[in-house]
């Protein structure tokens, strides 16, 4: 039985993940963190410092802008010894850095996007990037989100942008807007454009261009299910780790 501390519990995420703990026998929430208030089937607080309840692991799907109740929860999984898995996106270089720290004293487990498909989709852009790239394919990267998402490309798309330049030694940059630049497209952009428009769960695009051909990787989310799955599988995973920095290609490589 992995025992949770939910952060974010009554948000859009924290609900799922409520639901679908309750369908499972080796996972119990057993606190949650958030303001709005009580809920029916576990203790809330407003504040993670208050927070007395035993737990194998912390969950935070926290809202990027809610920077000091992330920072609370880093130091407070540090002091207790709790390991963190760390879902938001779009957090700053402060916070990132405080993350970096915590993760030599506690495993911390941090990833753009919880979706196991979507991290399967990462290991895949990582093997096909070079091969495409050498045979001359141009490589854009187009994300789709709900009209209530913040932040923009999604960390989703940084991810698949980040994977793709490392697998070909980060020679490339990433190009955000094109309206203003009247040149040919040059050979190491990664194209980045986001849409933002009423509930799309989620959807993802790498293409990859050449000449008389193209090749398409996407996932789309068809529900918010998929991102409590991972973080379900995330905390299993973290339990009883040793301190370090882990991301869903660990997870996956351990499957």
């Amino acid at each position: 039985m992995t025992k949770v501390i939910l952060c974010g519990s009554s948000g859009r995420m924290g609900s799922v993940i409520c639901d679908l703990a309750a369908t499972m026998p080796d996972i119990k929430i057993v606190a949650g963190i958030d303001k709005v208030g009580q809920t029916a089937h576990f203790l809330t607080y407003a504040n993670i410092v208050d927070c007395i309840v035993a737990a194998d692991v912390i969950i935070s799907f926290l809202p990027a802008t809610e920077i000091n109740d992330t920072k609370a929860l880093i130091d407070y999984g540090v002091a207790r010894q709790i390991p963190v898995v760390i879902c938001t996106t779009g957090l700053p270089a402060s916070v990132e850095a405080l993350i970096a720290d915590a993760s030599k004293k506690v495993a911390v487990l941090q990833s753009a996007n919880m979706s196991l498909g979507i991290n399967l989709l990462v290991n895949m852009l990582s093997r096909a990037s070079k091969l495409l790239f050498d045979s001359q394919f141009d490589i854009e990267i187009i994300e789709k989100h709900h009209n209530k998402k913040l932040d923009a490309p999604s960390g989703t798309a940084t991810l698949f942008a980040k994977t793709i330049a490392q697998a070909l030694s980060d020679e490339m940059h990433m190009v955000y807007d094109r309206s203003d630049t009247h040149k040919e497209r040059q050979r190491n952009e990664i194209g980045m454009h986001a849409i933002r428009g009423g509930s799309i769960v989620g959807e993802h695009s790498v293409i990859f261009a050449g000449q008389g051909e193209s090749i398409e990787f996407k996932h789309a989310a068809q529900s918010r299910e998929v991102f409590a799955v991972g973080a379900i599988k995330a905390a299993h995973f973290l339990k009883d780790k040793p301190p370090g920095l882990y991301t869903m290609q660990d997870l996956i490589n351990e499957l």
